[in-house]
């Protein structure tokens, strides 16, 4: 522990594991969390519906979703700006018009992007998980200012964001038990995903890779010995002349 800040403790998830991937039940409930809490305030720009499809909703279900929410595309043939119902190409749907829409609803502080924040924090999905279940109430002596909220994990241990998980906050589609624990296993989870989500294939990837370099090395190696044997196994006698 620092002056102002509690590290978090080192959490055993599954999909870290060399030859692990992601649990896409987890993903989906993760997903669930995102729409119904943090998308209230945060955004995910890097993420489009299309890259969801087989990972935590099929295709129809997403294309429903998308058309549930108008995009501003154009201009027409007019010159004008128009707005549609949005489609797999289009990313989720941000909270603010612009960043200083966000701020002016927010006190001044603007929701950060969570796109890329499992890596943009140090100890990543461990630190979210204890993020979003350390909130507790100020211990004796540590003051926090009015319309911030105690919290030991993040960086002088006050934090303009309320807590937003709550002990079934969330109706999991699949009948999972939504504690405050849970709820931000999955978005973590899912969170992690966004960070990297061809993380599955490119362990896939590295595992077809490795097996056809240990077969190209057995290879090589028996071809060396085939090549070589002839040589490595025959006697030179050298005979003196008188």
């Amino acid at each position: 522990m620092s002056d102002d800040i509690v590290h978090p403790t080192e959490h055993p998830w599954d999909h870290l594991g060399l030859v692990k991937s992601y649990d896409c039940g987890s993903l989906r409930r993760g997903f669930q969390v995102y729409r119904q809490v943090c998308a209230t305030c945060h955004s995910l720009k890097g993420i489009h519906y299309r890259e969801l499809v087989g990972v935590t909703h099929n295709t129809e279900e997403l294309l429903e979703m998308a058309e549930e929410v108008d995009f501003v595309d154009g201009p027409n043939d007019g010159g004008e700006m128009f707005e549609r119902p949005g489609k797999l190409a289009d990313p989720l749907p941000s909270p603010y018009v612009n960043d200083e829409t966000g701020r002016m609803a927010n006190g001044g502080a603007l929701p950060p992007d969570l796109t890329l924040m499992v890596k943009a924090r140090h100890s990543g999905a461990d630190y979210l998980f204890q993020l979003l279940t350390g909130y507790s109430e100020p211990p004796a002596g540590k003051k926090v200012m009015s319309g911030l909220y105690y919290n030991p994990y993040f960086p002088g241990g006050a934090i303009a964001m309320p807590p937003p998980l709550q002990d079934d906050g969330v109706e999991y589609e699949d009948g999972t038990v939504s504690t405050i624990s849970q709820q931000a296993k999955d978005v973590t989870q899912f969170l992690n995903w966004c960070s990297e989500p061809e993380a599955d294939t490119r362990k896939r990837e590295a595992m077809q890779y490795l097996s056809v370099l240990a077969f190209a090395t057995l290879l090589t190696g028996y071809y060396k010995r085939f090549k070589w044997s002839t040589m490595k196994t025959r006697q030179i006698s050298y005979l003196k002349i008188n």
